[in-house]
């Protein structure tokens, strides 16, 4: 896991792109995956990736209620775009196709209706739709003020996404305290040092930053 990064500077600069907060991680994290790709000698040109995304589909007046209710959608990451505002807008487009369409709903039906079906058809279906990505990635709202157990302050919070098939990577990013944390799990013979890939988000996280920031100066040069 990386250190967090502060959630005001991440809504500014989202902001400040027309994009959401969660566009602007998404991007953020495909630029270090392909980054860590490059550095151990793949080529990543023109290269995209796929990851599945859950949604949330509850009805924020059941927020409290138990049991799972969400959909999936296979999100494009343009890991191969090395210019952190083209795989920006980029990922913008894909979340915003993916917004518009039936994916999500689609995907709680079908679970809904393999979680009725023999164990058996159940996993093998399972192990058919992991074949379709090669990632999960989820980003988690949670708690905006600090949390105290025991009297304690909880100054930081993580998670692991759940793994499944033969997926042997997940992404996990969750907002706590003004604070964005992300999360990495990987399997050894794929990634066999995740902090090296952990310590990419913030690199590139700075690198649309810096790009803001030099906006106008580069605007002035031309």
């Amino acid at each position: 896991w990386t250190s967090p990064l502060p959630l005001a500077e991440v809504k500014a600069v989202a902001k400040a792109f027309g994009c959401t907060v969660n566009d602007l991680l998404m991007s953020t994290a495909a630029g270090a995956l392909g980054a860590y790709l490059r550095d151990h000698g793949e080529d990543t040109a023109g290269l995209t990736i796929r990851a599945t995304v859950p949604v949330n589909l509850r009805d924020p007046a059941a927020a409290a209620s138990l049991g799972n209710h969400f959909g999936l959608v296979f999100l494009d990451l343009p890991i191969g775009i090395r210019n952190p505002l083209e795989r920006l807008f980029a990922v913008h487009a894909s979340m915003t196709a993916l917004k518009n369409s039936y994916q999500p709903v689609l995907t709680l039906g079908l679970m809904a209706t393999l979680g009725m079906l023999p164990g058996s058809i159940e996993t093998a279906a399972i192990d058919l739709l992991s074949t379709k990505a090669t990632l999960v990635a989820t980003n988690v709202p949670g708690p905006s003020q600090p949390r105290y157990m025991a009297g304690r302050h909880i100054s930081r919070m993580i998670f692991w996404v759940p793994q499944s098939g033969d997926i042997g990577l997940g992404i996990s990013i969750l907002s706590y305290a003004d604070q964005v944390q992300f999360g990495l799990i990987a399997d050894y013979k794929r990634v066999p040092d995740p902090s090296a890939l952990a310590a990419r988000f913030h690199d590139e996280f700075e690198k649309v930053v810096l790009t803001l920031l030099l906006g106008p100066y580069l605007r002035n040069a031309a």
